[in-house]
């Protein structure tokens, strides 16, 4: 018996637009990533993708992706689970600045190393080692059961939580897992054996 993990990262923001740190903050999609969420549904229907089960953060831009997948593959009744460990790692004190304000500010190379290191968190904000840390029990202890149960489940999440989940599963070092991008709106699709190990990869 195997299941099957769909991770989707939300569409376009108002803040990836905007090109600021968002972290925790709460900004919706633009009209560019609901497209891109409608997007990843139409993806899914056409692979013949039906989940079962859905997960996504406590911030609107996920959950408004999630509604609207949901709403391209014709599911109404359901019950989603919605839950802080799968927020965006918390930019800290980088939250709501211009990212060339913030280099501005703190250096180009001390702002890279926020962004791009593994452990070094932000002022006041957390690292994806730290994102990972809150993330990857929660996924034990609550996905984890249904993928290894059969069921196809749907998470609409976060760059940075998604991340943490595709290092676990793939086993990469942190320093693969710093070069994958993510793309916002693009389903990647992952089949799991009953042992919770990896059996295939599939990007739509």
């Amino acid at each position: 018996m195997t299941g099957t993990l769909i991770l989707v990262r939300h569409g376009e923001s108002e803040w990836n637009l905007k090109n600021l740190f968002t972290g925790w903050r709460n900004p919706d999609l633009t009209e560019k990533g609901v497209g891109e969420a409608r997007g990843a549904g139409k993806r899914l229907k056409a692979a013949g993708l039906v989940p079962e089960v859905y997960f996504t953060s406590a911030l609107k831009r996920a959950q408004h992706t999630l509604d609207l997948i949901l709403e391209e593959l014709g599911i109404t009744d359901l019950v989603i689970t919605r839950h802080h460990a799968l927020n965006e790692r918390d930019y800290g004190d980088l939250s709501g600045l211009n990212k060339d304000d913030a280099r501005a500010k703190w250096g180009e190379d001390q702002v890279l190393i926020w962004r791009r290191s593994y452990d070094v968190p932000p002022p006041g904000g957390e690292s994806l080692k730290d994102t990972a840390a809150r993330t990857l029990p929660y996924f034990d202890a609550d996905i984890l059961p249904a993928l290894k149960a059969g069921k196809t489940v749907l998470v609409a999440a976060h760059g940075n939580s998604l991340r943490s989940i595709v290092m676990a599963i793939e086993k990469l070092t942190p320093e693969q897992i710093l070069k994958r991008e993510l793309a916002t709106g693009e389903p990647v699709v992952y089949t799991i054996n009953a042992d919770g190990s990896l059996k295939d990869r599939v990007a739509l």
